[in-house]
This record gives C-alpha cells, sequence and structure tokens, in this order.
C-alpha cells in the first residue's frame, strides 16, 4: 500500500499544488554540506546569461581563461574556505560564446562584491555576452521571511537557483512584498517523523507535510522562473510550484517527489518550530485536481527582509 500510495503521489505531483482555476553557522553548514554530497554532477553551479556584474576584481579574466561558466563558477567557489567565514570571491563572470567574445572568450573574471545581497550590475540584455553568477559564503545569503509568528530565516542557493535568487534580491530591494502570503497549511500527520523522516508503511498524504504561499508582489514584476537545479525535496526545502511565484516549504524528506521541483533555499533548522505553528493553523479542506488539501482560514501574510542581528552564531 505504501509503494502504491508514493506512485500515487509522483503521478498527481503537478496537481498537488494547484488550486482550481477558479478559486546558524552550524545550521548553514549542514545546509552547504548536505548540498555538496546531493551535487556530484556539479549542477549547482549556475549563472545568468547575458548579465555582467561589476565589483572588485580578486582574478583578472585577461589573464585567466578557463573552458565553461561551471569552470568559473567553480573556481570562485574554490575561494571559499571551508572554515568560518565570507568567500574571497563572491561572484564570477565568463565570456563562453567565441564569435562574440572575440579576444576575451574563456576570460573569468572572479570577484568581490560590497553587497552580495545586493551584487553591482554593470550590464544586462541580448547584447551582453557575458555570463554572471553570485556565490554566498557559510553565514551569507540568508535573509528573514517575517510572519507573525515569528521571522524564519532562509539560506538562498544562487549557485543552483540563480534565476530564483534574482527575484528574491529584488524583492528585498522594494522594501515590500504586498501581497506575498502563505495559504495552505498540512502538518506531518501520522506520516513523517519529526525529522521529517517517513514512517515505513504509512501513506504519503494528505496530508503532505508543507506549507503553501505565493511570493507574487504588487508592483513587482514576476517572470516565470526558468528550469534550474532539482536537489530532492528534504525538511526545510524552498522551492517553487511549477515556475513561480506560488512556493512552497517542505515539512518533511519527499524522496517520492522525485527531484520535481526548484529548490532556491532551505529554512535553518532552528527556526522550523515556526513553520510547524503555521502548519497547525485552523484550515478548511477542499479538493484541487481530486487530491485533498487543507487552506488556511486566514492567509497568514509575509514579508522578506533583510537581517540586521545575528542568527545564533551567525553576523550578518
Amino acid at each position: 500500500m505504501g509503494t502504491i500510495s508514493c506512485c500515487m503521489v509522483y503521478l498527481c505531483f503537478s496537481a498537488l499544488f494547484r488550486p482550481p482555476i477558479s478559486s546558524t553557522e552550524f545550521l548553514d553548514s549542514r545546509v552547504s554540506d548536505d548540498l555538496k554530497r546531493e551535487d556530484r554532477n556539479g549542477d549547482c553551479c549556475r549563472g545568468i546569461e547575458h548579465l555582467e556584474l561589476w565589483g572588485d576584481a580578486v582574478k583578472w579574466g585577461s589573464e585567466y581563461k578557463v573552458n565553461s561558466s561551471k569552470d568559473c563558477c567553480l573556481a570562485c567557489k574554490g575561494m571559499c574556505s571551508d572554515d568560518s567565514g565570507p568567500c574571497l570571491c563572491d561572484s564570477w563572470v565568463f565570456c563562453g560564446d567565441k564569435l562574440a567574445c572575440g579576444d576575451q572568450f574563456g576570460e573569468c573574471w572572479l570577484k568581490k562584491q560590497k553587497d552580495t545581497l545586493e551584487p553591482e550590475k554593470r550590464d544586462s540584455g541580448d547584447h551582453v555576452v557575458w555570463t554572471s553568477g553570485v556565490v554566498f559564503g557559510r553565514g551569507e545569503g540568508i535573509v528573514g521571511f517575517e510572519t507573525r509568528y515569528g521571522t524564519f530565516h532562509v539560506k538562498l542557493l544562487p549557485d543552483c537557483a540563480p534565476h530564483s535568487i534574482s527575484y528574491i534580491l529584488e524583492l528585498l530591494a522594494s522594501r515590500h512584498c504586498v501581497g506575498c502570503h502563505f495559504y495552505r497549511a498540512e502538518s506531518r500527520g501520522k506520516s513523517w517523523d519529526p525529522e521529517g523522516n517517513h514512517i515505513e508503511h504509512a501513506p504519503y498524504g494528505p496530508p503532505f507535510a508543507l506549507i503553501q504561499g505565493t511570493l507574487g508582489s504588487y508592483g513587482t514584476v514576476f517572470k516565470d522562473i526558468p528550469t534550474e537545479a532539482f536537489p530532492t525535496i528534504r525538511r526545510g526545502s524552498v522551492a517553487w510550484v511549477d515556475s513561480g511565484p506560488e512556493f512552497f516549504i517542505s515539512l518533511a524528506n519527499h524522496n517520492e517527489w522525485n527531484k520535481a521541483y526548484t529548490v532556491f533555499g532551505f529554512v535553518l533548522t532552528e527556526d522550523m518550530e515556526i513553520i510547524e505553528r503555521i502548519a497547525q493553523l485552523p484550515a478548511k479542506p477542499e479538493v484541487w485536481s481530486n487530491i485533498n488539501v487543507a487552506v488556511l482560514e486566514n492567509p497568514v501574510p509575509l514579508h522578506v527582509r533583510r537581517i540586521k542581528r545575528s542568527v545564533g552564531n551567525l553576523k550578518l
């Protein structure tokens, strides 16, 4: 029965999130280490094409050439110490179009930003031949998702999901998130333990152990997020539903979903109690595409904030 339930959820995962059309150092370190173990193919080393980031050069591209944007990204990551502290390089710029780049083909510029949450942009658009990316070291790239039940902290993953993080940084710059809110909440029920592990022989939902909302903000233009990296959904994963702006936060490890969603962040472990609390709020049953879901009686407004204080031992 457990196997059958798993297959049914996998076949219906897109409908799972769609209503009818009408209707602190240690914690950050664990996130990074988990991704490294899972990302054996180096999929989490991505950038944005037709974007040139500025910033102080720590390695000049005119003197340093590589074969691909991935190699350039890995070179920047290589300047991040395994110890605590920021990376010596936190952004990279690569020229990979042999015809358009000319003599600059293969150049890899490694740079350091004054503010990693507001990287300096020189130019963007189809006429730009560069590909750029950002790297957050341990203790960097953590933002606050503020609700009336507390502020939980999310470690952003620009190397896995650069287009996603570009939008999140737009929200930060706009200093508001009017319209952002959670509207669906489902507990772990009797299917997952407090660590998010699936209980043997239990069904895979409902409930599906998640909270769902939207990051569509009035006044901020949202463009569909292209396909990005698909790490396995773990407890604390923050991921888009399809191409956004609908998103969800998982309370459980969902191996049965088979890497179906773009993950752009992780909630720090110490803040998962806030997610658990929201998941327990009063909700009413609805049916979305023949799947039973729980919709909050009162949506929970959400704001994305810069963090101006320490998170545990992290100084942000």
